[in-house]
């Protein structure tokens, strides 16, 4: 078989085992409740991806996952783990609405773009300091982001209940029209009624700016030349701290983002419990793509569709059934990418045509 089937065949068949695999035990997970798994499914399916209104909202779900997994998928690249997504998109996302209902009267073309570079700023900011702990005092990223995430959560609380709520909310004041994002039902009535927002456009230009950033860049070069190996990317004169500093400020301000989809787009306000753990999310959906930010897209519309294909089906089956379905799936891809990776190396071909495989 030629090298470049192989690749092909072990990038794109363990993702798709692992999604096969998860509805096939969730459909036992059905059948145990005492119910149809043909029907539930059935339901799933025609209530997201059925009709405009359903794939709007899978569209809305998918967004903000995109921003979060590129986010881990940058990290990962770089050889750190950040799971201060969740933090770094709703400090990012407050940054956005203050500067919306602060400079509420400033036209459009002044206020949304400061909008969303408050965001990206605000999200920066909270994903260097990690980065700064790390590359100076040596400080695990892990430690150190999961707990960036609680202090950014009791910050933001503060500030909307005792600063900045609406009375009898947990919610800011409004932005002003000028930072607002539109939502794709204004441009075609077939979305009517969808949160999905232009917020999704923001996505994928991100996806395809860290694609160029990782693949076509020298800064990229040295972040995945840190992540295979820091000895040598040392030993190459890179400073790996600088880098670790810059990749972690990149992947909280693309976090950051995140807030736009509901900020921006959809509520035009903060509220506390936007996010629905979107950071944590994020992780799994970098995972399923392989840190690939090209892949990002569709893993988040994955789990997207599990998001509100879940509730499509919530009054029927239990609501577990979603955590589930992205737990086995993660779990999946996970072992099946092991297996596929002995595989291209030829770790189960016969010892002759192993070694020609390595030669290959």
């Amino acid at each position: 078989m030629p090298p470049f089937i192989r690749k092909l065949i072990g990038v794109m068949l363990p993702p798709l085992l692992a999604i096969a695999l998860s509805f096939l035990v969730g459909a036992g997970f059905i059948l145990a409740v005492g119910k149809d798994p043909l029907l539930i499914f059935g339901k799933f399916f025609s209530g997201s991806l059925g009709n405009f209104y359903g794939i709007g909202q899978v569209v809305f779900d998918a967004t903000p996952l995109i921003f979060t997994g590129l986010s881990a998928a940058l990290c990962f690249r770089a050889g750190l783990f950040n799971i201060g997504a969740e933090g770094q998109s709703v400090i990012g996302a407050f940054a956005m609405a203050w500067v919306g209902f602060t400079f509420s009267g400033l036209p459009a073309i002044v206020l949304l773009p400061a909008c969303i570079l408050a965001g990206i700023v605000g999200g920066g900011i909270w994903g260097a300091i990690p980065g700064v702990l790390k590359a100076k005092f040596g400080a695990h990223e892990v430690i150190n982001t999961m707990m960036m995430n609680f202090i950014a959560a009791a910050l933001v609380s503060y500030l909307v209940n005792h600063l900045y709520a609406m009375p009898a909310t947990v919610h800011t004041p409004p932005i002003g029209n000028g930072g607002t994002l539109p939502r794709l039902g204004v441009f075609s009535d077939l979305f009517k009624g969808s949160p999905a927002n232009l917020t999704i456009l923001l996505a994928l230009a991100a996806c395809l700016f860290v694609n160029y950033l990782l693949w076509r860049t020298r800064f990229g070069y040295e972040v995945r030349t840190v992540g295979l190996n820091v000895s040598a990317a040392r030993y190459a004169g890179i400073d790996v701290e600088r880098k670790s500093i810059a990749v972690m400020a990149a992947a909280g301000g693309i976090a950051g983002l995140a807030g736009c989809n509901f900020v921006l787009g959809y509520k035009h306000y903060f509220e506390l419990g936007f996010s629905e753990n979107t950071g944590f999310i994020g992780i799994a959906v970098a995972l399923l793509a392989e840190n690939n930010p090209v892949g990002i897209i569709f893993s988040a519309l994955l789990f997207g569709l599990l998001s509100y294909g879940g509730l499509t089906v919530n009054s029927l089956v239990p609501k577990e059934l979603v955590n589930i379905l992205q737990g086995l799936i993660i779990l999946f891809v996970i072992t099946f990418t092991k297996l596929f990776d002995r595989w291209l190396a030829g770790a189960w071909l016969p010892a002759a045509t192993s070694r020609e495989a390595a030669n290959v």
